[in-house]
């Protein structure tokens, strides 16, 4: 099988689990949902869907459109960072037995600290523009990945690095040939944890020193009294990370069609 169609047979199977009629019934049973409580609860605060569907075809290019660009490249720049630095750092915990004894103990003590609550001195060191933001996504982002691929290279059994031994194969290229390959999926499921992590603090942090983003949309449009515009803000985050995990299971698929 050469490579094209290999991709091919990767992304097809993906795809095969985002059916339109899956996705019809999955929007139905949220919008019915949605509007059951919006004739149970009858005030502004908690308008019907229909009215937010129609306010966001109505506003998108004029509004919305920008916002979804600063918060999706936020997100995206956020997370590359925190695989580049991530992904090595575990693998070098899991696989060199020395470093993970240096650097566990660090990574324990800093994980259960809340990272949001350390956004006051980020933005006194770095300011309040988009460093401040990409930072405070790194940090809550970069743990989750650190100990999940550290903990599934440990997992792997030593029998699999036996033949690379023999061969007389360098650490690097054991890493390369068996323990990359090997902790793909652990990857991308903490790149699904991520996604979730790094949209929730972009909310916060985006009602600091910004005019752009969806969580600086969102509490405008609450603080003006805007309900409609502001569950459309919610929907559009929503349908943003609804999208990344798509895009996940889809690169799973291509990179990994043996799952």
């Amino acid at each position: 099988m050469n490579l094209e169609k290999f991709l091919k047979v990767g992304v097809e199977m993906r795809l095969k689990e985002y059916k339109l009629v899956n996705v019809v019934i999955a929007f139905f049973i949220i919008l019915a949902s949605w509007q059951a409580m919006s004739m149970l609860i009858n005030k502004p605060l908690f308008p019907p869907p229909y009215a937010i569907i129609i306010n966001v075809f109505r506003t998108f290019k004029s509004d919305i459109a920008v916002h979804i660009a600063y918060s999706f490249n936020r997100i995206l720049l956020g997370l590359l960072f925190t695989l580049a630095i991530g992904i090595p750092v575990g693998i070098l915990m899991g696989y060199f037995k020395k470093i993970d004894l240096v650097f566990s103990p660090v990574v324990y003590f800093s994980y259960p600290i809340p990272k949001i609550a350390l956004l006051p001195v980020v933005m006194l060191i770095f300011g309040l523009g988009d460093s401040t933001k990409l930072i405070m996504i790194f940090l809550i982002t970069f743990f989750p990945v650190v100990v999940n691929v550290r903990d599934e290279v440990k997992s792997m059994p030593v029998e699999v690095f036996y033949p690379m031994y023999s061969l007389g194969a360098t650490n690097f290229q054991i890493i390369k040939e068996i323990v990359f390959p090997g902790i793909l999926k652990a990857i991308l499921t903490s790149l699904r944890i991520g996604i979730g992590t790094a949209i929730s603090v972009l909310f916060f942090t985006e009602n600091f020193g910004t005019e752009y983003g969806m969580g600086y949309f969102i509490m405008d449009s609450w603080m003006r009294v805007n309900y409609v515009q502001m569950y459309s803000g919610i929907l559009i985050l929503s349908i943003i990370g609804l999208l990344l995990f798509v895009i996940i299971d889809v690169l799973e698929g291509v990179i990994c069609p043996w799952i």
